[in-house]
Order: C-alpha cells, then sequence, then structure tokens
C-alpha cells in the first residue's frame, strides 16, 4: 500500500525477487509526501549519535548509522545500475553548529570516528576558508547525495512494472488478517487477497498500527530563482546540529532550496496554506543569515506533512497483533534512506531471515 518512494523501492525489492506485487494507492504515484521532499540523501540521522548513545548505547546506535550509510551507497549503486533519470548527484554533507562553541559537535565527531564513519571535522576558520560560512564549526562527510525524488519513486515503479508488478488505486478501507491470507477491503467494495501486505502510507497510517513514539508534523521548503553564480563552495548539502533544523542543497539548474519551520500544529493541507505565506519568509530571512550572497527572490515554496519519531529512527517490520501485514515507515529527514533499508529489511524477513535492526527499528518500540 502506497505508490510513493516507499512503496516504489519495496515494489522493486520484492519484484527482484520474483514476487507477484500489487500496489495500490488512492493518490497520483509519488504526489504525497514523496513530492515535497527536498531529496537530501544522507546518511546521518536526524538525531545525533551522541544522542542515540545515550538512549539506546554506543554499540546500538552506531549500527543505525552503519546501516543508513550502506542504504544510501546501496540506493545509489541500485538508481544507477537502472540508469534511473532522477538528476542523481554525488554529495559531500556539511553539518553545522548552532551557536558560538564547537565542543558538542566535536564530541559527536568523535563519537563517529570510534564507529569508522567517515568524516572531517572543521573548525571556524577552516570552515570559513573552504565554505566561507560564518559558524563556530561544522562535520563535513562523504557519500550523501541528491535527486529528484518523484523521478526517483517513477523510475523504480517502472522497473517493478516491467517485471510484472500491476499499479492500482485503491484506497484501503479494511484489513483482515485472521486467515491464511491477508484480506484488504478497498473503499470502492473490491478486495484483495496477498500473502503479504506492505503498508508504505506514510503519516497517513491505517488504524491497525499504533507506536507510541511516531507524530505527525509539516515542514517548509522555498527555491530560489536560478542563481548559479551565488552557490556555496562544492554544492554541499548544508543542514544544522539542533532539533529543529533548517537545511538547504543546491538544483542542477542553479537554485537554492531551503527548508525546515516545522511545525506540529498544521498537517491538514488547509491549514498548512494558512502558514505559509508567513513560513516563506522566515525561510527567505534564514536562509539570507546563513548565505547572504543568495539573491532572495523566491520562485517556489511549498510544504508538506511527514511523520517523525522521538529517536530519529524508521519504524519497519510487522505490525503488531497483525499477521503477514508489514510496516516501512521511514520518516525524518532520512525518509528516502531509511524507506531503501526498509525495503531490503522486509524482503529479508519475507524470505525467512532475520536481522537485529528489525529489533531496533520495531514498530512497537519505547524510546
Amino acid at each position: 500500500m502506497g505508490a510513493g518512494i516507499t512503496g516504489a523501492m519495496v515494489a522493486e525489492r520484492f519484484t527482484r525477487r520474483g514476487r507477484e506485487v500489487v500496489i495500490i494507492d488512492r493518490e497520483t504515484p509519488g504526489h504525497g509526501s514523496t513530492g515535497a521532499s527536498t531529496a537530501m540523501l544522507l546518511w546521518e540521522i536526524d538525531r545525533p549519535l551522541s544522542e542515540l548513545t545515550q538512549a539506546y548505547g554506543f554499540e546500538r546506535a552506531a549500527r543505525s548509522y552503519i546501516a543508513s550509510l550502506r542504504a544510501v551507497q546501496g540506493l545509489l549503486s541500485l538508481t544507477r545500475h537502472h540508469r534511473i533519470p532522477c538528476q542523481l548527484r554525488d554529495r559531500s554533507s556539511l553539518y553545522l553548529a548552532v551557536g558560538d562553541s564547537e565542543r558538542s559537535l566535536r564530541e559527536e565527531f568523535d563519537l563517529r570516528s570510534r564507529a569508522d564513519l567517515p568524516g572531517m571535522f572543521l573548525d571556524h576558520p577552516s570552515l570559513l576558508r573552504r565554505f566561507e560560512i560564518a559558524r563556530a564549526g561544522a562535520i563535513l562527510s562523504p557519500g550523501a547525495a541528491d535527486a529528484d525524488p518523484v523521478r526517483l519513486a517513477h523510475g523504480l515503479l517502472k522497473v517493478a512494472v516491467g517485471r510484472g508488478a500491476t499499479v492500482l488505486q485503491g484506497d484501503a478501507a479494511a484489513f483482515d488478517s485472521a486467515g491464511a491470507k491477508v484480506v484488504v477491503g478497498l473503499t470502492s467494495g473490491h478486495e484483495i487477497e496477498a500473502n503479504r501486505v506492505v503498508l508504505c502510507t506514510g503519516y497517513v497510517m491505517p488504524d491497525i498500527v499504533r507506536p507510541t513514539i511516531q507524530r505527525p508534523t509539516s515542514s517548509w521548503a522555498i527555491a530560489t530563482e536560478p542563481q548559479p553564480q551565488n552557490l556555496w563552495p562544492e554544492d554541499a548539502l548544508i543542514w544544522e546540529a539542533s532539533h529543529d533544523y533548517h537545511y538547504a542543497r543546491t538544483t542542477s539548474d542553479g537554485r537554492i532550496i531551503f527548508g525546515g519551520e516545522d511545525d506540529d500544529s498544521a498537517i491538514e493541507p488547509q491549514a498548512r496554506e494558512a502558514l505559509t505565506s508567513a513560513k516563506r519568509e522566515r525561510l527567505r530571512q534564514k536562509l539570507g543569515a546563513l548565505w547572504p550572497r543568495s539573491s532572495g527572490k523566491i520562485d517556489y515554496c511549498w510544504s508538506g506533512a511527514f511523520d517523525t519519531t522521538q529517536d530519529g529512527l524508521p519504524l519497519i517490520g510487522a505490525v503488531p497483533g497483525q499477521k503477514n501485514i508489514l510496516a516501512a515507515y521511514g520518516y525524518g529527514g532520512n525518509g528516502i534512506t531509511f524507506s531503501y533499508l526498509a525495503a531490503e529489511l522486509l524482503a529479508t524477513l519475507c524470505c525467512g531471515g532475520s536481522s537485529i535492526l528489525l529489533d531496533d527499528f520495531a514498530i512497537d518500540r519505547e524510546a
């Protein structure tokens, strides 16, 4: 269920394993949260390694980071293997300090080094010299990328359909997993019977899924006019070392995309629209503070509803109390990265395998 980027990745992985796959979505494929994504393909997780270490211990925290790094590597390889035309570009990421001290960021870098994660620390003079950004410090990491998320989703769906998958428009209204098969009842009155159902529905979560560490939120983004002469060095992906961070990337035609201003009080489209004008101006000002060279002329502004978890990790695995119903919920700034990881883990699970990551990302876990 779901024909966005997560459903597309799951469909590609299951058809690769020779499974018969039906994909249903109540909307046009890729036009939900996928269409609102800025598609910064980061392996660094919304919650820093230091914070996850405090919550779960170093071994489990490092395992999540390493899995995320490998997921980005796998996604890039898959996209290039199928030659999907989605403007995929290799990028470094620049994780900026917030405030006047570099201390917490240095501690984060030391933990990453202990976990053998790639990257280097830039103090204020080094950051200013290399990137012309005046912050206390930053962690510069290789292995990230950016892309057009809708084209990527469509490309993966095309691969799955080429292997025999079927894409249908439909809105699920009921689930019955008591028998040998799972029966999904649609609002049209039709039913789909399957050996397994995988939920890839983003923040539109069916009532049968009841996590305790997840909440919906909305985010806004702006895109400037094309200004290739004003971009920062190396076109790095930029984000901030804070929970409510702002982020920025460039595009292939020289625009700057800048996003953030998350708000969990405005989830429905009308509520988001009412805030868009103020959010647009706020983002324009924040971009100007981060990168004064930007022209400040905004061509586009949009918003989307997403889900986040308290620990910044995805929800992947069996739905508690629902036999043969699985879930793949990426969430947060790593949604696309986690979607690839979910497809890999669920395909392994359905083929009789296992992974300790399924315990780490369990839907009923407590933060």
